[in-house]
This record gives structure tokens, C-alpha cells and sequence, in this order.
């Protein structure tokens, strides 16, 4: 996988379905142990509703959980998780709290209040979408560090790190597969003195 969607940051979103509070809580996060964390954080803040609803979706860990939490079963946690999916995003965890308002929703108004309550707390999250770069080293001299900026965005990577000493070493990344490319277009402006140093693969926001 070169590229994957998740989410920027934490946000929250509300909205009142007959007199039912539900509250949609939207993190991103890497492992399931950071999703656990959150839920029991959200739990603990409001321990007394009738019901803290969640779903996760964890790349690397090939995971995705969801809890009714006592809602009849497929109303809520099925639902939260949908609205991660159909996002088609990542990394992500989503906790739906619901106070309840004394009116009976039924199954159907409990699917769309909890999906509409998900959509709005990753909405207010924001996706980012993530590509897998090559982080580069490389060292020049000041005459050939003015062209490297320009070079580096040619080949749609950033300058991470910059030190000036009696010659300049930088670190940045792009795209894993720009690297080749962009070593190529190096070594026809230097006339072959220069060539960066790939020294690991991170994700990057793309």
C-alpha cells in the first residue's frame, strides 16, 4: 500500500434526534491499544450515558472492532463502522455517545442517527490522504544547493531539514517511486557529482 486515507486531528460534532443527544467523537490513531485508550477516555468523561457506541479501523494491525454498547444489535456500532469504510479511511477511531431522551428511535432511526453522528465527527476530524516517500539525504555545495528546492518540489517532495556548515546537508523526502527520477535529474545538473542517499520510507502527507 503507497497511499491511504485518514484522519488530520480530534473533532467532535453533535446533533439532537427526538430529544436523544448524540455525540460524535472522531482521533486518529495507529494501534488498537491508542484506540482502546481513547474509547475508555470518552467513557470516563461521560459516564453517565446510556450508551458510549465505537468503531476502529488499524492498517498495520489489520483490525477493525465495533461496540453497540447495548444498543440492539447491528443499530450502532455496524453503522459507525460503515461511515469509517465508506470514507474509505484508515487509522481511525470513532466514538458515538448517545443521551438518551426518553423517545423510543426504533432500529432504522437508530442506524441514522448513529451514522449521521459518525459522518459529522470525521467530517469535522477532516481526511488527509498519506503516500509512502523516501526520506533522502544529501550533501552539496552552496552553488548547488540554490537549485535543490526547486528540484526536490519538481519531483513533489519537501525539504525536511537544512544544515550549513562549510557545505550544505539536507534531508528530505518524495514519493518512493519519484527517488530513481529524481536522482537522474540530480546527476544531469551536477554533471554526475551529486547523487542523494535514500536512508529510510516514511508516510507523508501527499
Amino acid at each position: 500500500m503507497n497511499t491511504y486515507k485518514t484522519v488530520k486531528a480530534f473533532a467532535s460534532d453533535e446533533l439532537v434526534e427526538k430529544r436523544s443527544r448524540f455525540i460524535g467523537y472522531c482521533k486518529p490513531v495507529s494501534t488498537q491499544d491508542e484506540a482502546i485508550t481513547f474509547i475508555n477516555e470518552i467513557k470516563s468523561k461521560h459516564w453517565d450515558a446510556r450508551h458510549n457506541v465505537y468503531a476502529y479501523v488499524i492498517k498495520d494491525e489489520g483490525v477493525s472492532r465495533y461496540s453497540d454498547d447495548n444498543e440492539p444489535q447491528g443499530t450502532a456500532g455496524i453503522p459507525v463502522l460503515d461511515a469509517i469504510r465508506k470514507r474509505g479511511i484508515t487509522d481511525c477511531v470513532v466514538v458515538v455517545t448517545r443521551y438518551f431522551g426518553g423517545v423510543l428511535l426504533g432500529a432504522g432511526g437508530l442506524v441514522r442517527a448513529y451514522s449521521a453522528a459518525a459522518k459529522l465527527a470525521i467530517d469535522s476530524a477532516q481526511e488527509r490522504e498519506m503516500e509512502m516517500c523516501s526520506v533522502c539525504t544529501l550533501r552539496c555545495s552552496y552553488t548547488m544547493y540554490g537549485k535543490i528546492p526547486a528540484l526536490v518540489a519538481r519531483f513533489g517532495g519537501s525539504i525536511d531539514d537544512s544544515d550549513f556548515t562549510d557545505d550544505v546537508s539536507l534531508t528530505f523526502h518524495l514519493p518512493e517511486d519519484h527517488f530513481d527520477a529524481f536522482n537522474k535529474a540530480l546527476s544531469e545538473e551536477s554533471s554526475g557529482k551529486y547523487a542523494a542517499e535514500e536512508i529510510n520510507k516514511k508516510f507523508f502527507d501527499k
